[in-house]
């Protein structure tokens, strides 16, 4: 379960503080995939750091697994969100010196999983997007949604228990985002993994099985439109 409770967070701007995220509470149960919409500057990256641990909230509280990670120190959480955390971003973020499968294993790496079994692990998760072929592929010979699939890949190697999605489809054409959208929705579902997705793409709303929109600081339910699934 991840619980969010009274979670505020502010940023200054020249002399006047704007509170972008006030008081929010939520909770997201255990391989349900939440999708938050609203307008570009409503806070819905800085929540996502907060929820990973990458930034620390003004006031409030974020537990995941048990675990409150906002009373954690900075070390405390980089380790927890290495562990625990998969992250996939608009632009892939991958490193392009390494290839396809390197990409995948560091993960496990940087878990203290090396040798053999991150290999096996690492083809294994490239197996489940499609990309086993590809493993010793440099990235930058790949197309837009075989990178995002990578990153996918990368995401949940290490069996995160939360997964954020920051505008996964953000970089892709409209065909491409449409072909990878069930690969993101159904691993995470396999796995048990709890989804927290960041996007425009009403298309991949649509396929959460919740909404939730951030406007003026806080979030609100949307209501479930024709088609919705849940």
């Amino acid at each position: 379960m991840l619980t969010i409770r009274q979670l505020s967070r502010s940023f200054r701007e020249g002399s006047r503080v704007h509170r972008v995220l006030d008081r929010l509470d939520a909770e997201v149960r255990p391989a349900e995939r939440v999708a938050i919409m609203g307008r570009s500057g409503s806070g819905k990256s800085p929540l996502l750091n907060l929820l990973s641990g990458i930034d620390r909230a003004d006031a409030g509280a974020v537990e995941s697994d048990g675990v409150e990670v906002t009373s954690l120190g900075e070390p405390a959480r980089t380790l927890f969100r290495r562990a625990h955390v998969g992250f996939v971003y608009q632009f892939f973020n991958l490193i392009p010196t390494l290839d396809v499968a390197e990409n995948v294993r560091l993960v496990l790496e940087l878990n203290g999983v090396r040798g053999a079994a991150a290999r096996t692990r690492s083809l294994a998760a490239l197996a489940g997007v499609g990309l086993a072929a590809r493993a010793h592929s440099a990235v930058d010979q790949l197309s837009g949604g075989e990178q995002q699939r990578v990153a996918i890949a990368r995401a949940l190697v290490h069996e995160p228990r939360l997964l954020l999605a920051d505008e996964p489809t953000g970089n892709l054409d409209d065909e491409t985002a449409r072909e990878m959208l069930p690969v993101l929705l159904s691993l995470t579902r396999t796995r048990g993994a709890m989804l927290v997705m960041v996007t425009h793409d009403e298309a991949l709303a649509a396929a959460a099985d919740r909404v939730l929109e951030l406007r003026e600081g806080r979030l609100h339910a949307r209501p479930a439109t024709p088609g919705h699934r849940r």
